[in-house]
């Protein structure tokens, strides 16, 4: 398994070689000391798995995910960093890492998890950030709280609200659906309700913002 070091701490990257120098399934094949040296290099000899500071002189480790992502869509690339910070985490996330390593961890623990993204596992650890995983939560949140704010309307509501759009009085939809006025003015109560709105025009508008009806 080939992997490149970039980071700027001559001290770390000499120390994590010897480290993985004894490890007989993973080779070092480079090193660089800065974001625009790591892109060079990787690209002249692209590793299996890319382990990337955060934060380098020159451009920025995000910056070098970036391009490095774009350009080598199934490169494992982990963030190796010495911040357990929301901004840099969600910076690397959508950036394109696959993970975010903090520094303090054990040698051993780190090749453990190079060794589970390059094979596709599934790894836990008190020292990993898996971007994957945390941007899939991310989106089912996301999808999950969109389907929450989408209003859900009856049947009849739906029918009402189609001639509401149409510009029919509240008479005029009584004597289309067979049922009294106050019928249909307790359906529009409801669907202003659902719609958050108060008025005719608004539950217009916001019926055909959020594509309400089917």
């Amino acid at each position: 398994m080939k992997v490149f070091l970039a980071d700027d701490h001559p001290l770390f990257r000499m120390g994590l070689r010897i480290a993985l120098e004894q490890e007989a399934d993973l080779e070092l094949t480079g090193e660089a000391s800065d974001g625009f040296s790591a892109v060079d290099k990787i690209r002249a000899d692209p590793p299996d798995v890319a382990l990337i500071d955060v934060d380098m002189p020159g451009m920025s480790g995000i910056r070098v995910i970036r391009v490095l992502r774009k350009a080598y869509p199934t490169m494992k690339i982990l963030v190796l960093s010495t911040y357990d910070d929301e901004t840099y985490i969600y910076g690397a996330m959508q950036a394109g890492a696959d993970g975010y390593v903090l520094k303090c961890v054990e040698v051993v623990e780190l090749v453990r998890i190079i060794k589970s993204f390059r094979e596709g596992q599934q790894v836990v650890s008190p020292y990993l950030v898996n971007l994957s995983v945390a941007a899939e939560a991310a989106e089912g949140a996301s999808e999950e709280l969109r389907a929450e704010d989408e209003p859900t309307l009856t049947q009849r509501e739906q029918e009402i609200l189609r001639f509401l759009i149409q510009g029919e009085s509240n008479k005029e939809i009584s004597q289309h659906l067979y049922v009294s006025v106050e019928t249909v003015k307790s359906h529009i109560k409801s669907i202003y309700h659902k719609l958050q709105v108060k008025n005719r025009v608004e539950a217009v508008t916001v019926s055909m913002k959020k594509n309400v009806l089917p």
